[in-house]
């Protein structure tokens, strides 16, 4: 008898959820075979932050352009897609919009089965990408602009919410902070760099707990005590010394992060860890996490900076496992800019 030889799946997948406008084409779920992302940032920082009709209106402009590279880059034809994939949710209800349009013209077009992705189980499938060896079980710390999920990742598709934030995501905090310090948008990758030139002790900011739920977390406090902190120096006439407060206030972050993450494996008995989403590119906190799970003899992933931002890779990585579940969606698919994780509509 012949070995049964197992058909290659190629998904075209893409990502609209916010600010980036993107496409890629993934072989079997970890393979990228292209991503191509158009990002917005440039256009959003003179706002300080991302203003959804501009980011709607851009995504049109850039769909069409973004999909037929990503299709070039891969030197492949949609027909030889096996699946379109698309984010519906959660994320900017007018930019999701264009994205999930897109994938039911071309799904309609063509005749190929449409998939629609949750934005949160693309994050966590971004691990999957250069880490063939990892799969299910395993703890997730899932950290962006606008969520801080502690996941339990019971297998593909299948989650756990065991920790969120309670006010504000770890993302919107630095975004915050950052602007009061006068960074500017996108708070993240410039706290990041200015903080190291800083020292993280110089300043002592609170860590928050949240009594009823110990894997919660809470933002909204430290991010009061950095205002705080800035009003106090400026009645004084005293310097504001930007890098240590930037420095000071990403500790106060990691340390809350790193903690729950390390009382929740030790509580539930995984052995491997993973990070996603925007603030899992911070180099501070993934130094933090490698020593921690290194001295518990821990497995770290964490997907490349490029995965950890929106892009349309880890969205087709997370369509893969979706497809093999027999995940199948009509035209009838819209936006969900609310979707919860683990959700399916």
């Amino acid at each position: 008898m012949g070995v049964r030889v197992e058909k290659d799946i190629y998904i075209l997948a893409i990502e609209s959820s916010c600010d980036e406008t993107a496409a890629a084409v993934v072989k079997n779920g970890r393979e990228v075979l292209s991503n191509v992302i158009y990002s917005q940032i440039a256009l959003h920082t003179e706002y300080g932050g991302v203003v959804p009709e501009i980011a709607s209106r851009k995504h049109i402009e850039k769909i069409n352009q973004v999909i037929e590279k990503a299709l070039a880059d891969a030197d492949k034809a949609l027909t030889q897609m096996d699946a379109i994939a698309v984010t519906y949710g959660p994320g900017l209800v007018g930019a999701l919009l264009v994205g999930v349009s897109a994938a039911k013209a071309i799904s309609f077009a063509s005749g190929i089965p449409l998939i629609g992705v949750h934005h949160i189980e693309g994050h966590i499938s971004a691990n999957y990408i250069e880490n063939k060896e990892l799969d299910p079980p395993f703890l997730c710390l899932v950290v962006s602009g606008g969520h801080s999920h502690l996941v339990v990742v019971k297998d593909y598709g299948e989650y756990e919410i065991i920790g969120r934030t309670r006010d504000d995501a770890a993302g919107e905090a630095f975004d915050k902070v950052a602007r009061a310090i006068g960074l500017g948008y996108p708070g993240g990758p410039k706290i990041d760099k200015v903080s190291r030139e800083g020292n993280p002790d110089a300043i002592h900011f609170p860590r928050a707990k949240v009594g009823d739920a110990e894997y919660d977390f809470s933002f909204s406090g430290l991010k009061s005590a950095v205002l705080n902190y800035l009003n106090s120096c400026q009645m004084k006439g005293e310097k504001i010394a930007v890098a240590d407060v930037a420095a000071s206030f990403q500790k106060a972050v990691i340390d809350v992060l790193v903690d729950h993450s390390m009382d929740a494996l030790a509580k539930y008995g995984y052995k491997k860890f993973a990070i996603a989403g925007g603030v899992a590119s911070n180099s501070s906190l993934r130094k933090t996490f490698e020593e921690a799970c290194a001295k518990r003899g821990i497995a770290f992933y964490h997907p490349s900076p490029v995965y950890c931002t929106d892009n349309a890779a880890m969205i087709g990585a997370a369509a893969y496992y979706e497809y093999q579940n027999g995940v199948r969606h009509g035209f009838d698919l819209n936006a969900v800019p609310n979707l919860k994780l683990g959700e399916r509509i």
